[in-house]
């Protein structure tokens, strides 16, 4: 698997583990991350056999330099502990877990996996799709430095359940940009809920149009088809690539040596324009190191 500095997550899709064909099909798309589902696309009787596949296709060493995570079954279930140990064991970059309610559910995860080998690299992923954690959000993301907590997913159809609430978009606004604002102020990633319809491109290119906007990395998906979508909006456009290397260029000049605010191409440009126009490059360039 390619090692980069910066780790694109504009396309995480979802494949149910308990599907052989999904999880072969899964070794030639372009999604950043691929997500082998141990949870809601896998029925009881098959918990098992998924967990085995799983496992499996993270060994294999088929899957290129795609990151790959394991959306385990959640704390109160039989499956857990057994989940989460092969995964590890596995070498899954990142380990989901749903239902998360509380920073303690972090602390716990994170010992466990220190517990099942402290050499591991696998981090911890958050499902945040419960009540309890919109409650809770700066008290788990503050654990971000501290733990293996790295990335929040939001969960808005469980959370539209938990509500008992219609399955609107528009309800979700305000825990939207809390939510990036608490995964921001601890540098942790945060990825938009899925778009239920994969046959409205339309509909999940408003999404991924409005989660860009307000911040967001990347989505989670549902269906190789949503892919080309994700990609291309959650990557940077020419056009801000331009504007982000003149930036960068501008400071490096020995002219503008030392000061905190500069005239780039008409427009006055501090400090923080180009920690984010670096951040930028940065995006681009690892993106174009995937070779999608």
């Amino acid at each position: 698997m390619t090692q980069l500095k910066f780790r694109p997550r504009r396309s995480c899709l979802y494949m149910p583990a308990s599907n052989e064909r999904a999880l072969e099909k899964a070794k030639s798309l372009a999604a950043d991350t691929i997500i082998f589902d141990l949870e809601d696309a896998v029925a009881p009787d098959a918990k098992e056999a998924a967990r085995e596949q799983a496992c499996a296709a993270l060994q294999s060493g088929e899957y290129g330099d795609r990151e790959l995570v394991v959306r385990i079954n959640a704390m109160d279930t039989p499956w857990f502990a057994r989940d989460l140990k092969q995964a590890c064991l596995s070498q899954a970059d990142a380990i989901l877990v749903p239902k998360i309610l509380s920073a303690d559910d972090i602390i716990q995860i994170s010992r466990s996996i220190d517990e099942i080998g402290t050499d591991l690299t696998t981090r911890l992923w958050a499902m945040i799709e419960m009540p309890q954690a919109i409650l809770n959000l700066g008290d788990i993301a503050a654990l971000g430095p501290n733990t293996r907590l790295t990335c929040f997913v939001m969960g808005f159809n469980d959370l539209a359940k938990e509500m008992r609430a219609q399955h609107d978009r528009s309800i979700f606004g305000p825990v939207m940009t809390q939510a990036v604002i608490a995964a921001r102020a601890y540098g942790i990633n945060i990825i938009d809920s899925v778009y239920n319809d994969f046959n409205d491109p339309d509909g999940l290119e408003r999404e991924c149009l409005e989660a860009r906007k307000l911040g967001f990395d990347g989505k989670s998906l549902i269906h190789p088809v949503q892919i080309e979508t994700a990609n291309r909006i959650f990557a940077p456009d020419a056009e801000a690539i331009a504007e982000a290397e003149a930036i960068i260029a501008a400071f490096k000049d020995p002219v503008n040596a030392g000061k905190g605010v500069i005239v780039v191409d008409g427009k006055m440009t501090e400090l923080l324009h180009l920690k984010q126009a670096k951040q930028l490059v940065e995006t681009a360039e690892a993106i174009a190191a995937l070779g999608k």
